[in-house]
């Protein structure tokens, strides 16, 4: 009795994490998902995701998770890779942000912006991507030739990426008029007043 319930045991398992993993794919190319159907794909992975971050042991690889969304959903692909971006700001950096206007100064220094990635294959199935952080910091310091921020990126097992602050913000930079920051696409940009 005991091996047959441990057989039934392991076979639901195996069903259940098949049945998890059918529910990250989808049979609609990259470019025609609707921002529901990215949303479904990004609570699919979400856990995972973002346990993979956390074992850099940076702390603010956890942090993040806490900060508000600058957005009702995934950004759809674009910059970074061709990747779907799933945008947090910090409390210094939200209510600056989701103005999403160039009418303003610079960002407030301390702001961070952390950005979730993801991708999907041809064949459908949902590849996680780094994490990345823009952070703000005093003018004229060590970032001053990129817009007074600085970039980092964590691999999708929380390896930290060596990446160029030039290489970064030489994409940035050609948001000048918004302090170097993209903002996610008007359909999911969240509603201020």
């Amino acid at each position: 009795m005991r091996k047959l319930l441990a057989a039934t045991t392991f076979m639901g398992a195996m069903f259940a994490s098949s049945a998890v993993w059918a529910a990250c794919t989808t049979d609609v190319k990259k470019d025609d998902l609707t921002a529901e159907q990215a949303t479904g794909l990004y609570e699919c992975i979400k856990e995972k995701l973002q346990a993979g971050y956390a074992a850099s042991g940076d702390a603010r690889t956890t942090e993040y998770k806490s900060w508000k969304p600058a957005a009702t959903a995934p950004a759809a692909p674009g910059t970074h890779g061709k990747r779907f971006l799933y945008t947090f700001a910090n409390d210094v950096a939200f209510e600056e942000y989701t103005k999403y206007s160039d009418e303003r100064g610079p960002m407030p220094v301390g702001s961070v912006l952390a950005k979730e990635s993801f991708n999907v294959n041809k064949k459908g199935a949902v590849k996680h991507g780094p994490l990345f952080f823009m952070t703000k910091v005093a003018a004229g310091g060590e970032a001053k030739d990129f817009g007074d921020w600085v970039y980092a990126a964590y691999s999708p097992k929380g390896k930290p990426m060596k990446i160029s602050q030039k290489f970064c913000h030489g994409c940035h930079g050609a948001y000048d008029d918004q302090d170097s920051m993209g903002y996610p696409d008007e359909d999911v940009r969240l509603k201020t007043n």
